[in-house]
């Protein structure tokens, strides 16, 4: 699928695309004798683009595990694609402090300041595409199909069972639901109960959990924590917490985590 941008970001990844600079979003080149241009602070803004045809966020979700999943089996190194994951996380839910933090942790300049060309302190280019940065702006959403699922589960919510949440704000948390209750169910519970958004991502073992899907499929260990991120609402007090670097450890470890739950 292609995309149409409308940022700075975008144009440049789009320029990169037409010089033949870059084979692969994904590749990283090696220019030698380190970072070749200056590096600038990351800028605080997201890339807007529209995806030629629209995506839902299953879809979009899917596109970028797709990514992640497989940017490191490329030229590069792997610590640096994780730190770029982290960042373009942090970045998302517009904690640039964050982002930045890890940018300048794992010695990565981004010479026009933004994450959609970076490099690492060797001089391998590093590319991102606009997806795994931001949504896009014709973001189709799934709300017909979801209440389906809803009501489903409503009539058989199944046996009860108690999960687990950190949320991005800095709170540990325990709600009871139903085994069949799905994902997106539960997020709007959660938003009820916690004054907070419906648009969360929940992540365990480094994985991005679907709305779509069943707590009872999610094969989470009793007494494991979900990693819930909430974005950033501008007014609201920004909560000093490594939650993207959580998910980018469980992501890296996830055996040894779920060989640690915590206390009930």
């Amino acid at each position: 699928m292609g995309a149409c941008l409308s940022s700075p970001a975008g144009s440049d990844a789009q320029s990169q695309g037409r010089s033949g600079r870059g084979r692969s979003s994904r590749r990283s080149h090696n220019h030698g004798g380190g970072s070749p241009r200056k590096n600038q602070p990351l800028k605080p803004e997201l890339p807007r683009w529209k995806n030629d045809t629209p995506l839902t966020l299953g879809q979009l979700s899917s596109k970028r595990d797709e990514f992640w999943d497989t940017a490191p089996a490329f030229d590069g190194r792997k610590e640096i694609w994780d730190a770029l994951k982290a960042a373009a996380y942090a970045s998302e839910t517009k904690d640039f402090e964050l982002a930045q933090a890890i940018l300048n942790g794992a010695n990565i300049t981004i010479p026009r300041g933004y994450l959609t060309d970076c490099y690492d302190e060797l001089g391998n280019r590093y590319q991102l595409p606009v997806y795994v940065l931001s949504r896009p702006t014709n973001l189709q959403h799934e709300d017909t199909e979801d209440e389906n699922v809803v009501d489903n589960a409503d009539n058989d919510p199944g046996e009860q069972v108690v999960v687990k949440l950190r949320l991005s704000t800095g709170k540990d948390l325990k709600l009871t639901v139903g085994s069949k209750h799905s994902v997106k169910q539960i997020k709007r519970t959660l938003a009820k109960a916690e004054n907070v958004s419906e648009d969360q991502r929940w992540y365990y073992g480094g994985k991005l959990l679907q709305d779509k899907l069943r707590i009872e499929d999610t094969k989470v260990p009793k007494g494991h924590l979900i990693q819930v991120v909430i974005p950033y609402v501008e007014g609201e007090p920004d909560a000093t917490v490594d939650v993207h670097k959580q998910v980018l450890d469980e992501s890296s470890s996830s055996e040894q985590e779920s060989a640690s739950p915590i206390s009930s």
